[in-house]
């Protein structure tokens, strides 16, 4: 088979720091974001996103070209310190309004939303305590969860807790490349391992609905045959495939990391980590080459020669995804709930031209051969429900400024024009022809 059954989810993502904008409005305070990007020389361009998409003020706009694009799920995030302004855990009533605003605009349209509580933007005041250092940010994360579902939980068709716990851990408390710019030695930064875990099982338990777990998954490959970046591959699969899978879903930590994680777990942990989730979400991108590295992380992560390349610099691997999604399948067994693809896109320099069009052809192509490496794994027998597409806006990206755009939707930030491209076309097409 190479179409989509007719209940398949077809869906694009975004993350509340990439596109709302509005950071000091309506109550909200700094989070780590705020704080990182303000820094100098920690973005590509200079950039913050005090405006961003401004989402804030047009999400309207934007669920208006959901509805164009015809999905049937738009997966966002919640601002933390836009609910939770402060250290007293009061809720701000005018931040859960922008959402309420948000999900009732959705529904109107006839979308579902995934709601992701959290998306690497920490309130500031929490890292000022220690962030996910402490084990006290556990219980705090559990206290927001139950606030943001008490006011909108009638309206979600999908929960999920922690995006990427990988990239949020490695880059944001080990290479410093994110925020909130913290190099800890490994042995410190497994505290961050096992919080951010737990802080997914406490607010699963006090979540009601459907429940998505989301990891981002990247097959490593040896840069070369020498057993030491075999080693160092066989680590990184470890670290990126495994370590923030293997206790969610089979209750225990990967075998190669016990040692580091074991004096931050207290009895009954694992129980709580391992609550089951009914949906599994793979963010996918690229593959890796890694090769042994002196330092205290003993590995180098490259991009792989041969392959074509995004803007990004990463290279297009689609027969990549089919591996994780079939990895996966045969990894977990009968403990692998069904699978939703959460995140897959890419970066091009896309430029509106003098006619006013967009002609993001790669997009095209790279989006076209994901989806049948998704069909494939199907065709070996994965189960999978749904896929986003990363994303419907261009946006903030990260460190990376607003220099890489991901959109289906260009976004000329100077006047927040939004011009769907080709690739917006062609999924709207797509989608169609699969009902």
């Amino acid at each position: 088979m190479t179409g989509f059954p007719p209940d398949f989810t077809w869906g694009v993502a975004a993350a509340a720091y990439q596109v709302e904008g509005a950071a000091s409005e309506d109550g909200r305070t700094p989070s780590i974001w705020d704080t990182f990007a303000r820094a100098a020389g920690t973005t590509a361009d200079g950039s913050n996103g005090d405006v961003a998409c401004d989402h804030y003020h047009r999400f309207a706009e934007d669920v208006a070209l959901m509805a164009d694009l015809g999905i049937d799920s738009y997966r966002l995030s919640v601002s933390w310190s836009r609910v939770v302004p402060d250290a007293s855990g009061k809720p701000n009533a005018a931040g859960l309004d922008f959402y309420d605003r948000l999900l009732d605009s959705l529904a109107g349209n006839g979308i579902s939303p995934a709601v992701n509580l959290f998306h690497w933007d920490l309130p500031q005041w929490l890292q000022d305590a220690g962030g996910w250092r402490e084990r006290d940010t556990v219980e705090r994360f559990a206290e927001y969860a139950q606030i943001v579902a008490a006011r909108l939980g009638d309206r979600v068709g999908t929960w999920s807790t922690i995006n990427e716990m990988f990239e949020h851990f490695a880059l944001g408390h080990v290479t410093g490349e994110h925020a909130p710019g913290l190099t800890l030695p490994l042995d410190e930064a497994a505290g961050v391992v096992h919080h951010l875990l737990l802080a997914g099982g406490r607010a699963a338990q006090v979540l009601h609905g459907r429940l998505m777990g989301i990891t981002s998954y990247a097959p490593a490959r040896p840069h070369t045959g020498s057993d030491a970046d075999r080693d160092a591959a066989a680590l990184y699969d470890v670290l990126q495939n495994r370590l923030f899978t293997d206790p969610v879903l089979l209750g225990r930590y990967p075998a190669e990391v016990e040692a580091l994680v074991e004096p931050f777990v207290a009895e009954g942990d694992l129980a709580v980590i391992h609550t089951p989730p009914d949906l599994w979400g793979v963010n996918y991108y690229s593959i890796n080459s890694v090769r042994a590295a002196e330092g205290p992380v003993p590995l180098e992560v490259l991009a792989p020669q041969g392959y074509p390349r995004t803007a990004f610099g990463w290279a297009v691997a689609p027969e990549g995804l089919t591996e994780v999604l079939t990895t996966l399948h045969e990894r977990y067994a009968e403990h692998l709930p069904p699978l939703v693809i959460t995140e897959n896109g890419c970066a091009y320099d896309d430029t509106v031209d003098a006619e006013g069009r967009c002609d993001d052809l790669e997009r095209v192509v790279y989006l076209d051969e994901h989806l049948a490496a998704v069909r494939a794994a199907m065709n070996a027998g994965v189960d999978v429900r749904g896929y986003y597409v990363w994303s419907l806006l261009d946006n903030f990206e990260w460190a990376e400024g607003y220099t890489k755009r991901f959109g289906l939707v260009h976004v000329d930030y100077a006047t927040q024009r939004r011009t769907p491209k080709t690739s917006f076309g062609w999924y709207r097409d797509r989608i169609a022809a699969s009902r």
